[in-house]
Parts: structure tokens; sequence; C-alpha cells
């Protein structure tokens, strides 16, 4: 079968996209000043800019946004009377984590065994990049036959809310009819798929204070309250004995009624080790995709290296809290406030820092834009059909997008499958996927433009 013009067009810039792919993941573009400089971030964001005016955009600009960051925005007109599409992508991206447990370099692109590793690979400059391929194809074969807006935002993986307070202070910048969020990924590698859920978020950083200062274990130690000891009680109390996430008063029952998880091929891309159980109840999806789940992402106390037989005075944790369709994440902030409050031993004192906070979010799947995305992958993906699947992350802007355009389409598509590992070391994308999707993308570009002709 005769490949079509713009798969064939994607092909053959597939070599250019790896060297832009290079060039971008080499930037450590992690946004907190206290893992990279700033001066990383400054970088990727002119890199991006860079390559839309490249490609014709006008109105380049970087917006500096409230939370600090940098998003960077672009136009690209269309014909008259065609519609406009929105597309997204970030290039912040995760710390490296323990660099000696990377394989390769994480901020070099490394090829290996048909996969591109480096941090940002896939989640979310392999994103951009495919934003590229597509628009790239299409003005190869015909033009691009809608108005593009193409936003790339500086800080999503800190959750911090710039881009969403700047986009609410300027709603005129982000309208559009569809907006197509390049930020999630295939159910598996080869299985066309969209998002259809995201779960919201909501972090807490949390002390306990329970000393002046840290005394001498042996002359204290049974009687003086320990700090590290009353936060493992409280951390304890979020879980049930099944591992369900506990938090007193948000429901944890609801159930994933759409494309389910078998259990096997869940354990295998998360690399659980053999014998270790899967905590919660009910299916791999209700876990995943239709529960609450809470995870401690960080504990500061006495570090093992250098540590003294001391009681500690005071620990602190950050709690992750991801928050399923249907709940609102404010509400279960206060909710997980006051459950630790209540959980806290020996009346020790309790602090809060609210690190992040997003809405989950649920799509309209029959909507045209579905229609047109689903065609799209079929030519991309023959012999498969697209599936919708629920997601575990967040992606807090577009419930903002959401409520600022009630009108627009969201769709949400990415590189970000099982084997990717994003936000774990050995990051990585397929460049397969990145090809089908870019096709996919420009197919439904050119799908989405008829159906509004029609």
């Amino acid at each position: 079968m005769t490949a079509h013009p713009i798969a064939e067009t994607v092909a053959s810039l597939m070599p250019r996209a790896k060297t832009e792919l290079t060039e971008l993941v080499a930037f450590q573009s992690v946004a907190d000043e206290a893992v990279a400089p700033r001066s990383e971030c400054e970088a990727a964001a002119n890199w991006v800019a860079d390559a839309l005016r490249t490609e014709g955009f006008q109105d380049v600009a970087l917006l500096d946004t409230p939370d600090g960051s940098q998003s960077v925005y672009g136009l690209l007109p269309g014909p008259e009377g065609a519609p406009t599409v929105l597309l997204y992508a970030h290039y912040d991206v995760q710390p490296k984590l323990d660099e000696s447990a990377w394989v390769s370099p994480p901020f070099e692109l490394t090829e290996r065994e048909g996969r591109w590793y480096g941090r940002g690979a896939a989640d979310c400059k392999g994103g951009f990049i495919m934003h590229l391929l597509a628009l790239r194809a299409l003005k190869a074969n015909g033009g691009v036959p809608v108005a593009v807006k193409v936003i790339v935002e500086g800080s999503e993986e800190q959750g911090t809310g710039g881009l969403e307070r700047y986009a609410e202070a300027h709603p005129e910048l982000l309208t559009a009819d569809a907006i197509v969020i390049g930020d999630t990924g295939n159910f598996r590698v080869g299985l066309p798929t969209v998002t259809s859920t995201l779960r919201g978020m909501t972090m807490i950083r949390v002390r306990v204070d329970t000393l002046e200062g840290n005394l001498h274990s042996g002359q204290f130690g049974g009687a003086a309250p320990d700090a590290l000891a009353a936060l493992i009680r409280v951390l304890d109390s979020l879980r049930d004995e099944h591992g369900q996430t506990v938090v007193d008063g948000l429901a944890a029952d609801s159930e994933w009624d759409g494309l389910q998880y078998p259990e096997g091929e869940f354990r295998h891309d998360a690399k659980v080790l053999d014998g270790v159980e899967l905590p919660g109840t009910g299916t791999v999806a209700d876990r995943i995709w239709a529960r609450p789940a809470v995870t401690v992402i960080g504990i500061d106390c006495h570090p093992v290296a250098g540590a003294t037989p001391s009681v500690p005075a005071s620990a602190r944790a950050q709690i992750s809290l991801r928050v399923p369709p249907g709940q609102d994440a404010a509400e279960a902030t206060k909710l997980l406030r006051a459950h630790i409050e209540k959980h806290v031993p020996w009346n020790a004192r309790v602090s809060f820092e609210q690190v992040g906070q997003g809405q989950p979010f649920r799509a309209d799947v029959n909507s045209p834009a579905y229609t047109a995305m689903a065609e799209a992958m079929a030519v991309a993906y023959p012999g498969e059909k697209m599936q919708s699947s629920g997601m575990g992350g967040s992606i807090p802007l577009c419930n903002t997008l959401a409520t600022l355009y009630p009108q627009a389409e969201i769709l949400l598509i990415g590189l970000s499958e099982p084997e990717a590992q994003i936000h774990a070391v050995n990051e990585s994308v397929s460049p397969e996927e990145l090809e089908r999707l870019s096709v996919a993308e420009a197919h439904f570009l050119v799908n989405y433009a008829h159906s509004k002709r029609s």
C-alpha cells in the first residue's frame, strides 16, 4: 500500500526531529531554581520561540507568567474563515533524580534499542517536536488548513499555575475552536489513544514540630516527643490496611467503566518487583483513573549519612494527592489538611504550605473534534481503532481552558505511553510513536478544517 504523502513527509523529517529534540533535551529546564539555574529555562524558552519564528509564526512572545516562569506563544494565521486550533506542550521537565541510575546522561538524547532516552524526551519536549512535525508536513502538502496558536508552558511540572493565571488575565490570547494538549500518551505503544479524563492534584508540605531542638536520644529518648515518629504516624493514617488512600470525608470508591488495565500489564509497565502486591482495592483502572491517590514524594529530617543519636525536633513531608473527576481539588485540600490535623499524635504542632493545586478534567468524547481525531488515528495507525482512556496525572491548565473557552473542544494525546517512564530515571520516547502521532495530528487538522466547512 502506498504511503500517504503526509506520512512520507513526516518520515523524511525524522532525522531533523531527532537533531532538534537533542538540542531541546540538552537544556536542564527544571522550573525550580533550587534544582537548576533559571538560565536553563530561559534558554529552552528562547529555543522554542526561535523554532516558531522559523516556521513563520507571528506575534511570537515570551510571556512572563505570575509564578515567575515564561510561556512561549505564537500565531500562524490560516485561510480566511478557517477555524483556530490551539496546540499545547511544555518545555519544563522533572528533575533528573538519581543521575547514577541513568544508563546514559539525562540531558543528552541517546538512542538505545530503538528508543531515544533523555529527560523531557516524551514529557513534553517531544510533544512540541510533534507539533512542529505535523505543521511542517502540512506545509509541504498544500498548506496548513487552520489558524494555529501554539502555547508552550514553562512550569507545568511544578503545578504553580502561572500559565493558568496568565490566561485568566488575558482570555483573548488562547481562544480557539479546538485545543490539542500534547502531554498525555497512548495506552500502550502502537495503540492510538485519546485521554478522556485527568485526575486533579493538590500538593502540600506538612511540617511537624515537637521540641525546641534535637535532643540526645539516650538521655531523652522514650519520653521526648519524636517529630519524625509523629509525622510517620500521620502519613500512615492516609492509607488503610489494604493500601487504599484514606482521607476523612473524601470518597474513594468510584469505579472506571471504560478501557481496563490488566493487572499483569500494569505490573510490567510499573516494573513492580516479583512478589510485591499492588496496594488498594478494585481494578487497576479504578485505582489510577477513578479514585484519589496519596503519595509521599519527599521527607526532610535527619539524613542517614552523618546521622546522630538524637530525637528529631521537627520533620517535614511533601504530599501529593491526586483527585479524580467528580471531586473538587480545593475541597480535597481542606479535607487532607483536616485529616492530618486530626491524626497527628501527642498534640504535636502542625503547619502547612500549599505548593500546587489543579482541578480534574473530563473531556467530551462525542464532539466533532474527536470524530476528526479518530479518523486521523485510523490513517496513522492502520488496522487500529482509537481508544479512550483515563490518565492518573494532572494537567491543571485543561480546566482553566475549559472554563475560559466552553465552546472549545479539548483533545489530549501525546508521547507518554508506559514504556516512556516519564518522571522516572531513564525517560525515553519511541521515535515510531513520535512519527505516527505527528501524522495523526496533521490529518486531524485537515479533518477538523473540513468538518467546520461542512
